[in-house]
């Protein structure tokens, strides 16, 4: 999407949610052409010209300072996120469009996450694409896939995809729509912090076409980390269970995440998860009892 429209679209958003008795404006009555603030109302109350404050929701005032930037997430009532999210759109400059490199593991964060065990983990990269899980993750998020994560970009499994495209991950989260909501107002930060990624905006415009869903939420633009500590999943294999959710930044890998999901000891999530962890294991016992012996030779 063009940035200066990203820019206007997320301030407009902002507006239309406030009402004048929001902000400490009398209320004259009357129906208004647009719901929520005007732009001479949003102005005022932040100290600049309607004029100028115009500008800068068309994106034509590239250089607005931080202090008028904060004036106006002070009166549009943002939250860190938010505000933060207003800073990126508005300082944002265009640059020569080159395609990133594609996004690589560090051989090391492979072996980590094999290393949790029973614990699901897995490696999140910046389109939201699964650079690689453990087993236990497999089974928890997309049993019905194929465990290999591939190299190829196009080739991976995606979260966001699964979440607003897959009928399994769908079922999968009791709370679908707090999932789905959580999803895009992460991929917004995402897509503001890497405006020039192609495979970012082609993911999004995928999603766009696909499910209408997507498309009513993209457009309400909101904006917030995915954090949500708990979720409670509806596992085909195993019932119900309420598993925390820690996501975490990769220091040395900008744009890659790790998450992993733990239930609390003796209760009956651990149960399930642990069942969901040896049946995987069986599962994998299985398949490879049952793949023909590459050292034979056929007669």
């Amino acid at each position: 999407m063009e940035r200066r429209s990203e820019l206007g679209e997320f301030l407009r958003t902002r507006r239309a949610r406030l009402r004048p008795e929001d902000v400490g404006l009398p209320d004259y009555g009357g129906r208004r052409r647009v719901p929520g603030l005007r732009r001479e109302e949003l102005a005022h109350l932040a100290g600049v010209s309607a004029g100028y404050y115009t500008r800068l929701e068309q994106g034509q005032s590239p250089n607005a300072s931080d202090a008028v930037l904060n004036a106006i997430a002070r009166v549009l009532q943002l939250d860190d996120a938010e505000r933060t999210h207003l800073h990126s759109l508005a300082r944002h400059k265009p640059k020569a469009r080159r395609r990133p490199r594609p996004e690589q593991l560090r051989p090391n964060i492979k072996l980590m996450i094999d290393s949790f065990g029973d614990v699901p983990a897995l490696i999140i990269g910046r389109c939201n694409d699964v650079l690689a899980w453990n087993h236990t993750a497999h089974a928890l998020l997309a049993g019905h896939l194929p465990y290999q994560a591939p190299a190829q970009p196009r080739q991976r499994p995606n979260i966001a995809r699964l979440v607003f495209l897959d009928p399994h991950t769908r079922e999968l989260y009791a709370d679908w729509p707090g999932k789905a909501r959580d999803t895009v107002a992460d991929l917004r930060m995402t897509a503001a912090r890497y405006p020039d990624d192609p495979e970012l905006t082609e993911l999004i415009g995928e999603l766009t076409l696909n499910s209408t869903e997507f498309a009513s939420q993209w457009a309400a633009h909101p904006v917030r980390r995915c954090i949500t500590p708990t979720r409670v999943f509806q596992h085909p294999l195993v019932g119900s269970m309420t598993l925390n959710n820690e996501l975490m930044e990769l220091s040395q890998d900008p744009g890659q995440r790790m998450a992993v999901f733990t239930a609390e000891s003796d209760s009956p999530s651990a149960a399930a998860l642990q069942l969901l962890a040896d049946l995987s294991v069986a599962s994998r016992e299985q398949a490879h009892t049952a793949a023909p012996d590459a050292n034979s030779s056929s007669l």
